[in-house]
């Protein structure tokens, strides 16, 4: 496959539209803020996220062309473009920082405060941006045509699509007002149980449960069967062949870390008594296994692209005048980089010298370069970021111990720093995705560039206010917000610096990690699935199921099965942030003095104790209705 470089956009570079506007600008940063904190609390409950570039783009569609009767696929890109930003702070920041409110706690000291937060997301974003701005000529222009960049040119089909724009988004905002709706009544006012959980006394050790919400069963859509029965497996491997076998060997025994028999942990908490104290730090070596093994297997393809990227670094804008062939001047982007390694260095929650700040540039500049060309090959979905700030964290942790840099001060440090990075791989990925969106539609690259910054910026802030909002509400490590990557960072630091750790458990699960990489599985999702309760995958493995059953459904062509397809994958993107908005609500309401939810139970109880709905029933039922309008979504459109 050659590159095209007689490409011509789809906005020539001769024409100059609406782009940078203050409609697209308010908007971008709406949306920025909204799909952040859906895919915050998203992945801190199930440790995945979503990607927001295509719902933004559909969702800025019907605003600009619908209610404000405008047209401009170049407007509709910059939103994309500043939206899509939130949703790539959050993973990184998720990934990482909630270690520092879990330490906070066990150590009796205070968290982070929300302007050290937005500080290291804005600090990682930029530095994400700045360092992609001059490989777009390599990776974008020169390479067009060799690197696909799949969410780039899947978004600038529907940003293409602009006449279908009114019929899409009022796909996404009906599944975004159902699933907010649902989640109300759930989570809200408990009108039936969110969580439907059965214990199996016949066969102890082990129990089954879903959690019969939304943003799950959207998930599990999206990412499609495999990935679904993936996670599957591996909550099946926890809750039906593990915690069985811990509960008949170790009867009388009492395994580190709990302090008690398993027998009487068994009695006293049930089955999640089990998963707690065990299964969590076995699936955690599998998640630590399965970064490690992805970041291995990705090495050549990781050095061939830093050599590869490198030779086109900074070919610039020599000569070149065209709107659609500016970018970012090279002078600003050194001044920027050099300004944010400073700030690095003096600001105080990153406890490092300037040599460490420097050092943190220097990764932080080779994770954003494999990032942006590993993106354009295997998709921002199959970027090993969580392995990358896993070999971060592990150099990181070993550097500071090194230099005497130990104990609370030094594992502090080593998470600032693995945060700065991981948010950079994120948003350098999604920078270029973003960029080869724009190439294709004639965008003009500084513009977008300037937006990207804006979309960091705009979620850097609001991601620390909701990192603090969940966490006074639910708390991190709790069953409603499990936050297992970050869990995980946490343990990979202590375990460096020499905290006390269940090292058995981990290794066994490492282990495990390695013998289904052997079978051929992809080892994260299983590994994701065996740290987390079933009752995350069950809903997901539905969601997939019912993306199995359209695909195989037969007597339609290729063209109405994709839009039938791709109809699923917007409603499901409004379930998500649906949930993910009212989530962030009740997480508002459950910290205010007086709303602890003691209505929502009064009104609850007064209410399904006259119906049949109550308890698992209830909850079994209600979600059956919200798959059933999944199918209506998606079959039942055809039909009309």
């Amino acid at each position: 496959m050659m590159s095209d470089n007689n490409f011509k956009p789809y906005i020539p570079a001769e024409k100059s539209l609406p782009e940078f506007t203050a409609t697209s600008v308010i908007l971008g940063i709406l949306l920025a803020v909204l799909f952040g904190g859906a895919n915050a609390y998203l992945g801190l409950r199930v440790g995945m996220t979503v990607s927001a570039s295509i719902p933004a783009a559909v969702i800025s569609m019907g605003v600009i062309r619908v209610i404000l009767k405008k047209d401009s696929v170049l407007e509709n890109n910059m939103v994309q473009t500043i939206g899509s930003a939130g949703e790539s702070v959050a993973a990184g920041a998720i990934f990482t920082m909630p270690a520092l409110f879990l330490w906070a706690s066990e150590w009796g000291t205070s968290a982070p405060s929300l302007v050290e937060i937005a500080i290291i997301a804005a600090i990682g974003g930029s530095l994400g941006v700045l360092f992609m701005v001059p490989l777009r000529k390599a990776l974008i222009v020169q390479e067009h045509g060799v690197l696909p960049y799949p969410e780039g040119q899947a978004c600038a089909e529907v940003l293409l699509a602009g006449e279908e724009g009114g019929e899409k988004a009022g796909i996404v905002f009906k599944g975004l007002g159902l699933a907010a709706a649902y989640k109300f009544v759930t989570d809200g006012l408990k009108l039936f149980p969110s969580e439907v959980h059965y214990e199996i006394p016949a066969y102890k050790g082990s129990g089954v449960g879903i959690d019969v919400l939304p943003a799950l069963l959207g998930v599990g859509y999206i990412c499609g069967t495999k990935i679904s029965s993936y996670l599957f497996a591996g909550g099946v491997l926890g809750w039906f062949v593990l915690m069985p076998l811990i509960v008949l060997f170790g009867q009388n025994v009492t395994l580190f870390p709990a302090s008690v028999s398993v027998a009487e942990l068994y009695a006293v908490g049930g089955s999640f008594a089990i998963w707690s104290n065990y299964i969590k730090y076995i699936g955690a070596g599998a998640v630590a296994a399965g970064g490690v093994i992805s970041l291995i297997k990705s090495l050549p393809l990781i050095v061939r692209t830093f050599r590869d990227a490198m030779k086109g670094y900074g070919k610039g804008n020599a000569g070149s005048d065209l709107r659609t062939d500016k970018d970012l001047p090279m002078k600003a982007i050194i001044l920027g980089v050099v300004a944010l390694a400073l700030l690095i260095w003096l600001i105080p929650i990153v406890p490092v010298n300037l040599f460490s700040a420097i050092l943190i540039v220097i990764f932080g500049f080779f994770f954003a370069t494999v990032s942006s060309r590993m993106v354009g090959l295997i998709g921002s979905s199959n970027n090993p970021v969580s392995g990358m700030t896993i070999a971060t964290l592990l150099v990181t942790a070993m550097i500071l111990k090194a230099t005497g840099q130990v104990g609370q001060a030094g594992m502090t440090a080593a998470i600032a720093i693995g945060s700065v990075i991981c948010i950079t791989a994120a948003i350098a990925g999604d920078t270029s995705q973003d960029l080869k969106t724009g190439y294709i539609v004639g965008a003009t690259p500084w513009r977008q560039q300037i937006g990207e910054l804006i979309g960091v910026v705009a979620s850097a802030v609001a991601i620390g206010a909701i990192l603090y909002l969940l966490n006074a509400a639910w708390g991190y490590g709790s069953t409603e917000l499990p936050a297992p990557q970050a869990t995980l960072m946490k343990m990979i630091v202590e375990g460096v610096m020499g905290g006390n750790l269940p090292w058995t458990l981990v290794f066994a699960g490492a282990f495990i990690g390695i013998v289904v990489e052997v079978l051929g599985i992809p080892v994260l999702p299983f590994a994701v699935g065996l740290y987390l309760p079933i009752h995350l995958s069950t809903p997901m493995m539905i969601g997939g199921l019912v993306r199995l059953f359209l695909e195989k459904k037969k007597g339609m062509d290729e063209k109405a099965k994709k839009d039938m397809l791709d109809n699923g994958v917007l409603y499901c993107s409004g379930l998500i942030a649906g949930e993910g908005l009212v989530g962030i609500l009740l997480a508002v309401f459950a910290i205010i003095p007086m709303a602890d939810g003691s209505l929502g139970d009064a009104m609850g109880d007064t209410i399904l104790s006259r119906t049949p709905l109550n308890g698992n029933i209830g909850g079994l039922v209600f979600f059956a209705l919200l798959t059933a309008t999944l199918f209506k979504i998606t079959i039942g459109r055809k039909k009309k």
